[in-house]
């Protein structure tokens, strides 16, 4: 039986305009999980969320359980899903928290770091300007 990742990458723009805590300053839905899916990658679920951690990785972002400040978007698609009694595996992630992880770092063999399973998205591309 395989295992996906269901979930949303969310952004609070109002953050940057009001302060993160100001009260417009939610969460909203931005990305499906569903569109970055690039199949089983048992090996990225080990290591960041702990799931079919056979590899013994030290995960990044273990069962935290739902954030209580997600947007209502993430609501209603975990709601969708049937809530914590049915869904395996909740957690949440920041952007800081990926950018500060040491992707250099093995798992429990040695053999695989955290870094060495990403591949080429083919799929994607960059357009416009910044």
């Amino acid at each position: 039986m395989s295992t996906d990742v269901s979930g949303m990458i969310e952004c609070r723009p109002g953050a940057q305009l009001w302060g993160p805590d100001d009260e417009d300053s939610v969460w909203q839905a931005a990305i499906d999980l569903f569109l970055l899916n690039r199949g089983n990658a048992y090996d990225g679920l080990a290591c960041l969320f702990g799931i079919r951690n056979s590899f013994g990785f030290r995960p990044l972002a273990e069962g935290r359980g739902f954030p209580d400040d997600a947007s209502d978007g993430l609501r209603g698609d975990f709601a969708a899903y049937g809530g914590p009694g049915d869904v395996h595996g909740t957690t949440w992630l920041t952007w800081a928290e990926l950018a500060d992880a040491d992707w250099q770092e093995t798992d429990a063999s040695g053999a695989r770091s955290r870094g060495g399973g990403r591949r080429p998205v083919a799929a994607w591309r960059a357009t416009g300007s910044l």
